[in-house]
């Protein structure tokens, strides 16, 4: 445990907890265990409906993070997300996600969850009141000034996260603060500050709810547009998608179909003579390459496929 916060008197914490937007008691929803399950349902889906509004009114800062981190990862730098509980484990799914989605390797986007991997499916008493943890968690990555932070927390107090956007900004990585609640220490110690108040939950301070919502629709919108920035797509179709399984081997197929409109056997024979390398296949149909000339213009574009077929066609 943090010993700036081992020993804390509990009504200190408490008052601390009481300055927290997501943490308010609502009295008007104290008989709501005394209502019919479709009911309840209703009042939830009502609250939900209000957070996609919370997350439109920090796009600006989103955005900016995002053209931020995509900068630094296309100069070899990794996006990693810390947090605890709820919000650590948003943040190592989002990570997770990454290499099918997008092919990217496995350690360009990183997920740390104070406590480590027990904490998904186990709560680690203590991890998350630790800001060494966060430090070491870091320096375990050897973290450089060309990586990304984003520290994830619905209170924006957790040690943990705050300890993970600390050191990483002393080191001269970029930092970007993830918050559910207004002031938090979390967005002052980042570069990037976004702070989605979403108000008090359904149930007082239980933060999986509409908190955890919030993160989930602004870390989708980190990773995915951090990836459109790094050529990671064609459009909005995900050409860098890592056909690991059948599923995703016949929506390789259908992607190229998508992009290029070539018959079936012409895209089995691109997808064939490019290793199923989705790009590659759709430059030769498109450029009329093979796929030799395509793999060296997609290494001249940086991966950015657009860019490799206007190189192509202006050849």
């Amino acid at each position: 445990m943090n010993p700036s916060t081992q020993g804390q008197a509990p009504d200190r914490l408490r008052a601390e907890l009481d300055t927290l937007t997501t943490e308010a008691f609502r009295p008007e929803l104290a008989d709501v265990d005394r209502l019919n399950t479709l009911a309840i349902a209703r009042l939830m889906n009502a609250e939900d409906a209000a957070v996609p509004t919370a997350v439109a009114e920090r796009l600006p800062e989103v955005a900016a993070a995002i053209d931020a981190i995509a900068a630094r990862m296309a100069d070899g730098g990794r996006l990693i997300y810390a947090g605890a509980g709820t919000a650590g484990r948003l943040g190592v799914l989002d990570a997770s996600e990454c290499p099918p989605t997008f092919n990217a390797a496995p350690d360009q986007v990183i997920g740390l969850i104070a406590g480590g991997p027990d904490a998904l499916v186990t709560s680690i008493e203590g991890a998350e009141d630790s800001a060494e943890l966060a430090a070491a968690d870091l320096a375990a990555l050897k973290l450089t000034d060309r990586d990304s932070v984003v520290g994830v927390s619905a209170s924006g107090r957790t040690p943990y996260a705050v300890g993970a956007v600390t050191y990483a900004r002393e080191r001269g990585a970029l930092t970007v603060g993830l918050a559910c609640n207004a002031g938090s220490a979390l967005a002052a110690a980042a570069e990037h500050g976004i702070e989605v108040v979403v108000g008090p939950e359904l149930l007082t301070g239980s933060t999986r709810l509409k908190a955890g919502t919030a993160q989930k629709l602004v870390l989708n919108m980190v990773s995915t547009l951090t990836m459109i920035r790094l050529g990671k797509t064609y459009g909005n179709l995900m050409v860098d998608v890592r056909a690991s399984n059948e599923k995703l081997r016949a929506r390789s197929r259908r992607i190229v179909a998508l992009a290029t409109g070539a018959p079936e056997n012409e895209i089995e024979a691109a997808l064939a003579a490019t290793g199923g390398e989705v790009k590659n296949a759709i430059l030769t149909l498109v450029a009329d390459v093979d796929a030799a000339t395509a793999e060296r213009l997609l290494a001249e574009a940086n991966g950015h496929l657009r860019a490799a077929i206007d190189a192509a066609r202006a050849a």
